[in-house]
C-alpha cells in the first residue's frame, strides 16, 4: 500500500472534478481488498478461483507468454481504493447541469469516489448539497444508498417490524433510516460493540447471535410471528446469516439480501413452509451498472422508476441535513491521507472496536496540474514517443514490444484517463513523465510520435490532433467511427501531401510470422478466403457496443478481419453484400460478410458471436491454383497442395503485434515505405461504412 502522487484526472464529458474534504474507508469491502492484496501468490489463487480459471483458459489458447503478461499485469497494476466522498465542485465539464465551481457535493462510485485529493466523477454519481451541509456526516454517501436501497427492497409499512443481520456500518445506517420511517427495528451481530452501538443509537432492541432464545425474542418484540421482512447487512461465507433469516421472518416475509453472504438456503423448514420471499439489493439502486445512466448521465424518468441511485442518495443526504437522523457517532476514528495506512492496519488487526472510519485532506494545500516526472529526461531519439491512453490491450501488447534496446527509440510522456494507471504506467515502461493534458503531449517538441490507445470514441479527435500538430501517429484500431471523421482526417494528411507525418492504424493481424508464411505459400493472383471468427458474447450494456463510444462491432473489431484479407489479397475491396442474424437486442455481431476486390479475389468473413466459448477464435482458409491454406487462431499453419502437407505450430499464439510495433518504428528511424499504405487503411475504414450500409439497405454496394 503507498500514498501516491498522481496526475490529477481528465475532465470527461458528463464529469465533474471534486477536490475531496473527506472520504469513508469501507471495512468490509476495502477490508478484503486489503487482505487479499497483501496475501502470496497462492493465498490470492484461492481467494479468487474464478480468476485461476482464467489463467489456464488463456494459456490454453495463446501459450505461456500472453498469460503471463495478463497476469502480472494486473498483479503489477495500481489499484484506488474508496467509493464514497464528499468535497467541493473544481471543475464542471461543458455538458453537466446542474453543478457550478465551488458548489459542495457528495460522490459515489468505486474507481471514481477515490481516496484522492482530486477525483472526477459522473454527474449521476454526485449529489449537490447546501453551502452550510457537514462534510463529514455527507461522505457516508455510497454506504447510505447502499443501505436505503436495501429498505426499498424489504417495501415496509410504518408501524412494522424489520430485523437486520450484521451492525456493520452499512447495518447502523439502516437501523437509523428504518427508525426514521416509523418501522420497529431489531439489530444482530456478532461483536458486542457494534450490538451496544446500536442499542444505543438506532435499535429498539439489539441482541448478540449467541444470545439464548433468539429466535423467540424477535418473535416476541415483532408482536407476530416473527420480523415482517430481515435485511442482511452482514458480510459472511457461512450460511447462518441465510438460514437464520428465514428463522427470523414471520410467514410470508421478506428477506432481502445486502450484504455478501451465500444465498444456497436450506429449503426447510423456514423458506418452504413460510413461503418466504428472497430478495437481493443491487448496491446503490436503479442506474448501478448502467453506462447509460452512470457514464452518460441519461436518467431515468420519475414517473417509472421513483428512486435511483442518485435519487437515494439525495433521499439520505436530506435526511441528515434536516437532522432526522443522527450519524455523528459513526465517525469513530479519523486519518490524514498520509496516514491511510494506519487506517487498513486497524481494520485487519482489529486492534481496537471501530465503526467508521473517515480520511481528511488537506484542502489548504495548492494543487498542481503540473506534470509529473517518473525518469530522468534523455535525449532525444529519433523516434520519441508518448502515449494516449495505455489500457489493457496497450500494456499487454504495445507497451512491451516498444523497442528497448535501440536507443533511437525514446519514452517520453504517458497520458490516461486514470491518474494512477498513468504513473503505473510511466514507471513500468520507462516513460519520463505522466500527465492529466494533452498539451504536454501535443504541444511538445521533443515528441514526434503519439501512440493512441484509447476508447475508440476519442480516436479520430486525437488523430487529428497529433496530425496537425506534425506528429507520426500509430492509433489502435479503428481509425475512427463516422464517415466525417474519415473526410477530416483524409484532409489533413492530402493538405500536407509529401510532408505529411505517417499515420498508422494496429491492424497487427498482417505482420503475424504465420499470415506472412500464409501469403507466401499459396502465392499471387486471385484468390478465394473464408475469414470465420468465434467473437464472443459482449452484453449489450458494454461501451464497445455503444454506437457512440465503441462504434459496434462492425468498425470496431472486423476492420481487423478486412484489413487482413486485403494483405492476403493484395488488393482492395471494390464491392460488398453484408447479412445479419436478426437479434432482439438489435446488435449487429452475428454477420456475414462477402467482398469482391479489384484483382478479382472474393473473401468471406463470417462473424458470430453465438458460439461455443470452448472453440478457437479464429479460423482462416486460403485457396489458390491448387494450394489450399489454414491458419487457426495465428497458432497453426496447414498448406495443402502438390506434395507431402506442410504444418507449422507456435508454442505461442502471435498476433504480429511486437512485429507491427518494430515495423512501424523502423519507418520513423530508417524511413522508407511504410508497412500498410495509406490507401488501404483508408479503405479499411471505409469498407466498415459500407457493411453497416448494406446491413441497412440489404443490397449489395460499390466501395
Amino acid at each position: 500500500m503507498q500514498v501516491l502522487e498522481v496526475p490529477i484526472p481528465r475532465l470527461e464529458k458528463g464529469r465533474l472534478l471534486i477536490r475531496n474534504h473527506y472520504s469513508l474507508i469501507s471495512a468490509g469491502t476495502e477490508g478484503s481488498t486489503v487482505s487479499a492484496a497483501r496475501k502470496s501468490l497462492v493465498g490470492k489463487a484461492r481467494e479468487r478461483p474464478q480468476q485461476v480459471k482464467q489463467v489456464f483458459d488463456t494459456l490454453k489458447s495463446q501459450g505461456p507468454v500472453q498469460t503471463y503478461r495478463a497476469v502480472m499485469k494486473k498483479l503489477d497494476s495500481y489499484s484506488p481504493l474508496g467509493y464514497s466522498s464528499a468535497g467541493e465542485v473544481i471543475k464542471v465539464a461543458d455538458d453537466v447541469k446542474g453543478f457550478a465551481v465551488g458548489d459542495l457535493a457528495a460522490c459515489a462510485g468505486a474507481g471514481y469516489a477515490n481516496h484522492a485529493e482530486v477525483i472526477a466523477v459522473p454527474a449521476n454519481l454526485c449529489v449537490k448539497l447546501a453551502p452550510e451541509a457537514n462534510l463529514k456526516h455527507a461522505t457516508y454517501n455510497t454506504l447510505a444508498a447502499i443501505a436505503l436501497q436495501g429498505i426499498r427492497q424489504a417495501d415496509l409499512r410504518l408501524g412494522e417490524s424489520c430485523t437486520v443481520i450484521g451492525l456493520g456500518l452499512i447495518g447502523q445506517l439502516t437501523c437509523l433510516m428504518l427508525e426514521a420511517s416509523g418501522i420497529r427495528v431489531a439489530g444482530i451481530d456478532i461483536d458486542p460493540y457494534a450490538v451496544e452501538m446500536a442499542r444505543v443509537h438506532c435499535c429498539e432492541l439489539a441482541l448478540e447471535r449467541s444470545t439464548p432464545g433468539i429466535v423467540e425474542k424477535i418473535r416476541i418484540f415483532s408482536g407476530v410471528s416473527g420480523a415482517d421482512a430481515v435485511i442482511i447487512t452482514a458480510g459472511s461465507s457461512s450460511l447462518d446469516p441465510i438460514n437464520f433469516a428465514g428463522a427470523l421472518a414471520r410467514k410470508k416475509g421478506r428477506v432481502v439480501v445486502v450484504g455478501s453472504v451465500p444465498t444456497g438456503f436450506s429449503r426447510e423448514p423456514d423458506y418452504y413452509r413460510k413461503e418466504l420471499e428472497l430478495r437481493m439489493s443491487c448496491s446503490y439502486g436503479p442506474g448501478r451498472y448502467d453506462p447509460q445512466y452512470e457514464e452518460k448521465g441519461i436518467d431515468y424518468p420519475i414517473a417509472y422508476v421513483r428512486w435511483t441511485e442518485n435519487r437515494n442518495m439525495l433521499a439520505f443526504q436530506e435526511l441528515i441535513y434536516s437532522g432526522k437522523i443522527d450519524i455523528d457517532y459513526l465517525s469513530t476514528h479519523e486519518f490524514t491521507l498520509e496516514k491511510a495506512a494506519e487506517a487498513y492496519d486497524l481494520i485487519l488487526k482489529r486492534n481496537e472496536p471501530f465503526l467508521g472510519i473517515l480520511l481528511k485532506y488537506d484542502t489548504d494545500k495548492p494543487l498542481s496540474a503540473e506534470k509529473i516526472i517518473i525518469g530522468k529526461g534523455k535525449t532525444s531519439g529519433k523516434v520519441s514517443l508518448a502515449f494516449v491512453g495505455a489500457g489493457s490491450y496497450a500494456q499487454g501488447n504495445l507497451l512491451p514490444n516498444i523497442p528497448r534496446d535501440d536507443h533511437a527509440v525514446i519514452c517520453k510522456g504517458v497520458m490516461t484517463s486514470s491518474g494512477t494507471t498513468s504513473r503505473r504506467v510511466a514507471e513500468r515502461f520507462g516513460f519520463e513523465f505522466c500527465t492529466a493534458d494533452e498539451n504536454d503531449i501535443f504541444l511538445n517538441n521533443e515528441i514526434n510520435t503519439v501512440f493512441i490507445a484509447t476508447r475508440h470514441d476519442s480516436h479520430a479527435a486525437y488523430v487529428k490532433k497529433g496530425l496537425q500538430a506534425g506528429k507520426n501517429v500509430f492509433v489502435e484500431k479503428p481509425l475512427c467511427l463516422s464517415e466525417g471523421e474519415l473526410k477530416h482526417i483524409e484532409e489533413i494528411l492530402f493538405d500536407a501531401g509529401s510532408s505529411a507525418p505517417l499515420l498508422m492504424v494496429g491492424f497487427n493481424r498482417r505482420f503475424a510470422p504465420l499470415a506472412k508464411m500464409l501469403k507466401e505459400m499459396v502465392g499471387s493472383g486471385t484468390v478465394s478466403m473464408i475469414y470465420r471468427i468465434n467473437a464472443g458474447f459482449i452484453p449489450p450494456e458494454s461501451w464497445i457496443q455503444d454506437p457512440e463510444i465503441g462504434g459496434g462491432r462492425i468498425i470496431g473489431e472486423i476492420c481487423h478481419f478486412i484489413d487482413f484479407l486485403i494483405f492476403i489479397c493484395g488488393a482492395l475491396p471494390v464491392r460488398v453484400y453484408a447479412t445479419r442474424l436478426p437479434k432482439p437486442d438489435n446488435l449487429q455481431d452475428v454477420v456475414n460478410i462477402s467482398l469482391e476486390f479489384a484483382n478479382g479475389s472474393i473473401g468471406c468473413i463470417s462473424y458470430f458471436a453465438n458460439g461455443a466459448v470452448s472453440l478457437e477464435k479464429e479460423y482462416i482458409e486460403i485457396y489458390q491454383a491448387g494450394t489450399t491454406g489454414i491458419l487457426k487462431n495465428f497458432k497453426e499453419l496447414e498448406i495443402y497442395g502438390s506434395g507431402k502437407t506442410k504444418h507449422k505450430k507456435l508454442i505461442n499464439q502471435d498476433k504480429g503485434q511486437k512485429m507491427m510495433v518494430e515495423s512501424f518504428t523502423k519507418v520513423i528511424k530508417d524511413g522508407g515505405r511504410m508497412p500498410i499504405s495509406l490507401e488501404e487503411t483508408l479503405n479499411v475504414s471505409r469498407t466498415t461504412f459500407k457493411v453497416l450500409e448494406s446491413l441497412r439497405r440489404r443490397e449489395a454496394l460499390s466501395i
